[in-house]
C-alpha cells in the first residue's frame, strides 16, 4: 500500500508540474500597450493558432489527470 502511495504522489507532481507548464506555454490575450504591439505582429507574421490549441487540450488533460489524482490521494490518505 505504501508503495501505490508513493506512485500516485509521483504522478500528482508530475500533473501539477504539467498543468503550470501548459498554462504558462499559452499565449496571452494580448491586453494593454504590448498587446497593441503583439497585436500588430500577428497581423504581419499569422497567429500561431495550432499551437495555441494543442497547449490548451494539453492543460485541460494535465487538470482532469490532477483533480483525479487529488480525490484518490484524499480518500487513500
Amino acid at each position: 500500500m505504501a508503495v501505490l502511495k508513493g506512485v500516485l504522489v509521483f504522478l500528482h507532481i508530475l500533473a501539477a508540474l504539467g498543468v503550470i507548464a501548459t498554462v504558462l506555454l499559452q499565449s496571452g490575450k494580448s491586453a494593454g500597450l504590448s498587446g497593441s504591439i503583439a497585436g500588430g505582429a500577428e497581423v504581419l507574421f499569422g497567429k500561431k493558432k495550432g499551437l495555441d490549441e494543442l497547449f490548451e487540450k494539453m492543460t485541460v488533460v494535465a487538470v482532469i489527470l490532477f483533480m483525479i489524482l487529488s480525490l484518490v490521494l484524499a480518500l487513500i490518505f
